[in-house]
Formats: C-alpha cells, sequence, structure tokens
C-alpha cells in the first residue's frame, strides 16, 4: 500500500468532494475496497459523511501505519480515530503548509530511488529518416520518446537512445522542437551479424528473384511459433515476414539451411540497411557506456537479459518493428528476451488532408504564435531576436501539448485553427506557459518592490506563519499539485518491465495534463487574490506566506515543463 496513495486520493474531484468554506482540518474518510475519500469541514467538525459499501472494520495496522507516515507526498496527520463511517483522519492544514513549504525541493524534484534502476534502451525508428518525410504520427512517436527519456533520466534510470540520428537536417529539426537525441559519429559495425546472416540463410530455388538489395532470406516460422503467437506478435507475419511456400522433394535435393519438406516456411528478405539497424540495437545493449551527465554506468556483470529494449513506434511502423524483432533473435543469440513495443495511435488532423509533414506542422503554428503576437501588440517583432526565441519556445510548447496530452496509444485528433494557440484557451501549452510568465512577473514585483524599500527583504521560511493561508484556493494548489507532485513524476517514468506480452503503456499524458490543471488553478487564485498587498507592516505576513506558496508552485511548473523539454519564460 503506497504512502500517497492512501494520504492522496488523485480521484478525487476537488469541486465535488471539497465543501466550500476556510477550514483548518481536513477529514479523510476509509472508503470502499480501502479507498480514501476527502472531506474538508469547518471549525466545527461534525459527523463525518457516510460513504455505500464501506469495509466493516480498519485493520489496526493500517491506523498505525498512516498515522506514521512520513516523506515527500505525504501530508501529516493529526489524528487518526476508528468512526461508525470507517477511519476519519484530521489533517491540520498550518501544519500541512509548513511540512510541504518548508521544503520545497522536496516535493519539486523527482523522488530519486536509492539504488540505480533497470537500464533501457529506447528506440525511435522514426528518427532513421529525414525531417521533410516525418509524419505527424511519427512526430509524435519522437516527442512521447524524448519525454520518457527525460523522466527516466530523472528517476537515475540508466538510457540508451537509438537510432542516433544521420540525416545532415534531422539534428537542426530535433533542436528546433527541443528534443534532445544523439547525432552519429560512426555507423555500428555489421561483420559479426552478416556473417551469422550468410550463414542463416535460405538459397533462393528455381530462378526465384530477390528484392534489390537483398542478401538472402532468412527461416523465422520456428521464432514465430515459439515467441510469436504467445507474445502478441501479429498473427498475419505467417504471410506478411516474406514469401509464404511449400517445400518439397528429396532430402538431398534441399541446400544446407531450407527448412524442413513439406513444412509452411515464413520467409524474410535480409538486406544490408536491415544488419546496420539491428548492429546499432545491438552495440547499445552490449557496450553500455557510462552516462557522464548522471555518474551511471550498468553493473559489472549485467548482461542483454538486465536490460529492457522499448521500441517507441508508430501504428505505421509496428509491423516493421516485429518483424526486426525476429529477426534479431535469429541472427543474435544474445539479444534482449525483453522486447516492448510502445505503439503510438494514429494523428488524425480536423478539416485537413492527412499529408501535412513535421516540418510543415512546425511552421503552421509558428506563423501562427508570430501573427497573435503582432495582433496583440500591434507591430512586427519578426526583427527583434529576443521575442523571436520566445515565440519558437511558444510554437514547441503548443506542439508538444498538444501531441502529449493524449495516452500516446490513443487516436489524437489536431485542430490546426488559429485559437490553439491562444493564451486565453486552458487546454493549450501557450496558456501554461503564460501562466509561467505570470509567475515570473509576480516575483519580479516583489523584488523591484523591496528594492525600492517598499517591502522587506523575505524572512526565513521557518519564520513564516503559515495559518494565514486561509483561502480555499491556496489548499488546492497544495494539496492538488504540490503534494503530489513527486507521485506523478515517478508514475510518468513508470514502466512495466515485466508485464507479459509485447506491449506496453506509458503514462506520458500525465505531465501535460497535470501542468494544465495547475495552470488554470493558479490562474483562478490569482485572479481573485491580490499577493502584493499594500507595503504595511501587519499585512506583510500573509503576503510572505503566500509569496512561499507561489514560489513552489513556480518550482513545480518549472520541473514540469524541464520534463518536457521546454524552458521557463519570463514574460510573453
Amino acid at each position: 500500500m503506497r504512502p500517497t496513495g492512501l494520504i492522496l486520493p488523485r480521484g478525487s474531484n476537488p469541486d465535488r468532494d471539497l465543501v466550500p468554506g476556510k477550514a483548518p482540518t481536513t477529514h479523510i474518510v476509509w472508503g470502499p475496497r480501502c479507498a480514501l475519500r476527502l472531506e474538508v469541514t469547518g471549525v466545527d467538525v461534525g459527523e463525518p459523511r457516510r460513504w455505500p459499501s464501506l469495509e466493516p472494520e480498519v485493520p489496526e495496522r493500517v491506523v498505525h501505519a498512516i498515522v506514521g507516515l512520513q516523506g515527500p507526498g505525504v501530508a501529516p496527520v493529526l489524528s487518526c480515530a476508528p468512526t461508525p463511517a470507517g477511519l476519519a483522519l484530521q489533517l491540520r492544514r498550518s501544519a500541512v503548509f509548513e511540512r510541504v513549504l518548508g521544503a520545497v525541493a522536496a516535493y519539486a524534484a523527482p523522488t530519486v530511488p536509492a539504488a540505480p534502476g533497470p537500464r533501457v534502451v529506447l528506440h525511435c525508428p522514426a528518427l532513421r529518416g529525414s525531417p521533410c518525410a516525418l509524419r505527424l504520427s511519427q512526430l509524435r512517436a519522437v516527442l512521447v520518446a524524448d519525454h520518457l527519456a527525460r523522466a527516466l533520466h530523472a528517476h537515475r534510470v540508466s538510457v540508451r537512445l537509438v537510432p542516433a540520428v544521420r540525416d545532415p537536417h534531422m539534428p537542426t529539426f530535433l533542436q528546433q522542437l527541443r528534443v534532445d537525441w544523439p547525432a552519429a559519429s560512426e555507423r555500428a559495425a555489421t561483420e559479426a551479424l552478416r556473417s551469422r546472416a550468410l550463414a542463416e540463410l535460405t538459397p533462393a530455388r528455381n530462378a526465384e528473384a530477390l528484392p534489390p538489395g537483398a542478401l538472402g532470406r532468412v527461416y523465422l516460422k520456428e521464432l514465430v511459433d515459439e515467441r510469436g503467437r504467445t507474445t502478441g506478435y501479429d498473427p498475419k507475419l505467417d504471410s506478411c515476414l516474406g514469401r509464404t511456400r511449400s517445400l518439397a522433394g528429396p532430402e538431398s535435393s534441399r541446400a544446407p539451411h531450407s527448412p524442413p519438406a513439406s513444412a509452411l516456411c515464413v520467409l524474410f528478405a535480409v538486406t544490408e540497411d536491415l544488419l546496420a539497424v539491428l548492429a546499432e540495437l545491438q552495440q547499445a545493449v552490449q557496450d553500455w557506456a557510462e552516462d557522464s551527465s548522471l555518474g551511471l554506468a550498468a553493473a559489472p556483470d549485467a548482461g542483454a537479459d538486465s536490460c529492457m529494449v522499448v521500441h517507441v513506434v508508430s501504428c505505421e511502423e509496428e509491423f516493421q518493428q516485429q518483424k526486426l524483432d525476429l529477426l534479431w533473435w535469429k541472427l543474435d543469440d544474445q539479444a534482449p528476451l525483453r522486447q516492448k513495443h510502445l505503439v503510438c495511435g494514429p494523428v488524425k488532423v480536423a478539416g485537413a488532408p492527412g499529408t501535412l509533414t513535421a516540418p510543415e506542422y512546425y511552421e503552421l503554428r509558428h506563423a501562427q504564435v508570430c501573427k497573435a503576437s503582432a495582433l496583440k501588440r500591434g507591430r512586427d517583432l519578426a526583427q527583434d531576436s529576443a521575442w523571436m526565441e520566445i515565440f519558437r519556445v511558444l510554437s514547441v510548447a503548443t506542439i508538444k501539448f498538444e501531441m502529449l496530452s493524449t495516452a500516446p496509444q490513443s487516436q489524437l485528433l489536431l485542430a490546426l485553427a488559429d485559437s490553439s494557440i491562444s493564451t486565453k484557451g486552458t487546454k493549450s501549452g501557450t496558456f501554461v506557459m503564460y501562466n509561467c510568465a505570470r509567475l515570473a512577473t509576480l516575483f519580479e514585483s516583489y523584488k523591484c518592490s523591496m528594492e525600492q524599500g517598499l517591502y522587506p527583504t523575505f524572512p526565513p521560511v521557518s519564520s513564516l506563519d503559515f495559518s494565514l493561508l486561509h483561502d480555499e484556493g491556496e489548499w488546492l494548489l497544495l494539496f492538488n499539485s504540490i503534494l503530489p507532485f513527486p507521485d506523478l513524476l515517478s508514475q510518468t517514468a513508470a514502466l512495466p518491465c515485466t508485464a507479459p506480452g509485447l506491449h506496453i503503456t506509458a503514462r506520458t499524458e500525465m505531465v501535460c495534463k497535470f501542468l494544465v490543471q495547475l495552470s488554470m488553478d493558479f490562474s483562478s487564485y490569482y485572479n481573485r487574490v491580490h499577493i502584493l498587498g499594500e507595503p504595511r507592516p501587519h499585512l506583510f505576513g500573509q503576503m510572505f506566506a503566500r509569496l512561499q506558496l507561489l514560489r513552489a508552485v513556480r518550482e513545480v511548473l518549472h520541473t514540469g515543463l524541464a520534463m518536457l523539454g521546454l524552458p521557463p519564460l519570463s514574460h510573453i
């Protein structure tokens, strides 16, 4: 039972479960199937709300465990007592504020595990081509892979990224998108795989023609039967891996590596390009270099089975990748047994043909951002290098939030209208960046006022009186955004390594959705509450408590944006 799950019911709806009003305590009631329901009551705490089908008795071990919970993501429990409705937990808000806001760094950063995590090879086949040929579904796979790599790195998981891009234009395009991916220096050696492939080749018979560039065909029927059917490989592989035919004739007439007579055989044409793909994957697994940026290295006795290869593919690429999986196992006895496919669903463009390429999509969003800014400011800022950099960041933020806010396995519908980049649209990346800039402006205003002598310098956090935070919006920001943030990052980086089957899922949509909701909650609070009040001493206590809360909001927001490869903006 995870501590964060006990104290932070992620599925709770604040608008439904939180009773409006200023309350110093929060009650959590043990609910069905050990789920906890949230109820905020006034100073005069009445009977806790009854929930249907409650557990008849709360285990004693649960009572003791909850009272003693400690660490990031866990609210300090004031009291814990059985009631007819279940187990009622009382949280003193000022104590929760003090615990969390006194240790902002612990809540605004990923929880680093005590021991190094598993080794992961992230393979994104879409990066083997050129940008002009990159479809939107492939762009989605690239952004998912980049985001997942950042989340894994933040949790000290050793990650290798494959392929190293070779197209001369791809690094520039990835830099535009703020995607951090290695470029190739030299090609991986293919001699060993080529020798093994030549030894396994089934020669052509009866003037059979091979595809251009093919070295020959490899018999993969045994692998399809042994691994494919039980792990979720496409059953059509039988007929599509190559040419399906029936071989007959005396045993003496067969070549040494031909399949058995009268056997239905699956033949796959092997080319030098396929061997180059497999050689790079093989090298990533076998020659696991130390990641100097994190100080991580593979364990000395770590073999191929100690790592997992995750192929992040578009739905159009998955079938080809399944064939390559089988070929890798056929030609390399040390190929990892754990190969998983993270398949990204199709991308549909509303009101437009599906021929839009990734660079065209970027240019469209960039033009829309520039146009919106010119209309807002009444002048063209195309000659201002500082503003153009901001526009590039906003364009990428728009694209990443559009591509990553939906679960990767689901279909994505894009709307290309200009309204998608408005700062008033609460679902867009531009809206998140706008609120990031509002926070920066707030703290810059405080700094200027302090330098002018209107406000005193910020006091030590330990001296702040968080009982002055009475507004319901302040509690929602802490309870729904700051407190659960480390757990959210952990879920984003969680890969079901031991899950059966070929396909896995990843929660790469969680950070974008979280940042949008955080921005909405902050915007609602900021529009309603005046943070920098009159420069009067009796008001400074509440002002500093609120600024410390928004410091934590800012740090969480910046960390979330870093998981997307986006820098915080100070103005828009």
